[in-house]
């Protein structure tokens, strides 16, 4: 059975440690024999490494582990490139959320302005790291998480068109979880979803069982009652600000009830009860440094000073599980039905062929083979046609350096309520972002 090396990008994220774990316990499934972390900020990164050198020790010493700044080190005979970047790190997403908010927009990391800040920082480290990929491992995959995705994927078709890069985002997983759960089914792999749009801005049109029972009303059910919100702790994002996001779920299906929404559709949707409703000096940002950050960084630091991960907290999540499935896919062509972000190229028949769309996919060893979707009403294609020009504007400004086209790529957002408004926003997201971003002229 092969055995995969595994380079985990961005060794120094909150999350690197819990796709450690899953790739543990997916030993039996999917076997690995190497392990590397690469990371730009050495420091950060040994914090996290270190403690799952540990791990890795009690629990699979038969796999080798490394951890690098160098990219020739970290690229090398690598099999898949698991990405999970955040450029800028916590300080630039405090920002990415408090400048919208200042100007009374919806302030939130991969929605609205914010999510095109994030996205021009992106694109390049991106783009980087999929020329090392293939410089000193031409065959391996890039299964890449980094935020806001929808940038991010537009980015890469648009510079490294040809390039082995799969966009993907755990969110749909962790509401279909919360799905499963609510109706009393072990996890989302006990459902088969029909879910069509862009990263973050989709929904589902249908979910049976395995015998092709329809559980949408069951599921409808429980979402008019309480949003996804759910009660038990399981799961990850249980924080108030995702919790009032999943709250949200309730309105949104009084706007759209013969669809189940994705979640982020709250900040497009209720953009002015969202504002109204955010702590403009502590926004989520600063939820996940006092949190999960301290709380992930004070867990490694236990570990390394006992030298022990026995009794450890950090555990496998979703977000984990989501990318190991997919590698396991590609790996050994299990054709599983997964949720990719792809070039449309009729999937949806009615709408832009060349948008990065989020849609079911049938993944094997030569990659994956997009399901039709068929044609989408009214409502969702009208929403996805304005967020898909602001994605391709804010794309164009970043590969020309246009002011012009980021401009409008913020006024076209539905979360920006004037032109004036997003120009005022802009050129304070310019100054942010000046060690990060092209110059825009």
């Amino acid at each position: 059975m092969k055995k995969s090396s595994i380079l985990i990008a961005g060794g120094g994220s909150t999350y690197t440690a819990g796709i450690v774990v899953m790739l543990l316990e997916a030993m039996e499934e999917f076997p690995v024999r190497k392990i590397k972390f690469y990371d730009n900020d050495e420091e950060r990164q040994r914090k996290v490494a270190e403690a799952c050198a540990i791990i890795i020790k009690e629990r699979a010493p038969e796999v080798e582990f490394g951890y690098t700044t160098d990219p020739k080190e970290a690229f090398s005979d690598v099999d898949f490139v698991m990405a999970q970047l955040r450029v800028g790190k916590y300080a630039m997403r405090e920002q990415d959320e408090k400048i919208p908010l200042k100007h009374g927009v919806v302030g939130q990391e991969t929605c609205g302005p914010g999510g095109i800040a994030y996205g021009l920082r992106s694109i390049g480290p991106i783009i980087e790291m999929v020329d090392y990929m293939e410089k000193y491992s031409p065959d391996a995959w890039m299964l890449n998480y980094s935020n806001p995705a929808a940038i991010v994927a537009e980015g890469t078709r648009r510079l490294r068109p040809n390039s082995r890069i799969i966009n993907i985002c755990d969110m749909p997983i962790c509401l279909e979880d919360i799905m499963a759960r609510v109706i009393g089914l072990k996890n989302r792999k006990d459902m088969e979803v029909r879910y069509y749009g862009l990263n973050h801005f989709g929904w589902w049109t249908n979910i049976q069982d395995h015998a092709g029972n329809d559980l949408m009303p069951k599921i409808k059910a429980h979402i008019a009652k309480q949003g996804y919100t759910e009660d038990t702790q399981a799961g990850q994002h249980k924080e108030a600000s995702w919790l009032e996001a999943m709250r949200a779920g309730k309105e949104l299906l009084e706007i759209e009830p013969k669809y189940l929404s994705n979640t982020y559709l709250k900040y497009y949707l209720m953009a002015d009860e969202t504002v109204l409703h955010s702590d403009k000096n502590y926004t989520r940002a600063n939820e996940i440094i006092d949190g999960r950050e301290k709380d992930v960084f004070e867990e490694c630091q236990r570990i390394v000073s006992n030298q022990t991960a026995k009794d450890t907290s950090i555990h496998s999540s979703e977000h984990a599980s989501f990318i190991v499935d997919l590698a396991k896919a590609l790996t050994f062509n299990t054709k599983e039905r997964m949720l990719l972000i792809t070039q449309n190229n009729g999937a949806i028949e009615n709408f832009d062929s060349e948008a990065m769309v989020e849609i079911p996919c049938i993944v094997g060893k030569n990659g994956f083979e997009p399901l039709s979707m068929g044609k989408i009403p009214t409502f969702q294609k009208g929403l996805m046609e304005q967020q898909i020009a602001s994605e391709k504007l804010a794309v164009e400004g970043y590969i020309e350096g246009s002011y012009q086209k980021v401009w409008q790529a913020i006024t076209m957002n539905k979360t920006v309520p004037s032109a004036k408004v997003a120009k005022d926003i802009l050129d304070d997201l310019i100054e942010a972002n000046k060690e990060f971003w092209p110059v825009l002229k």
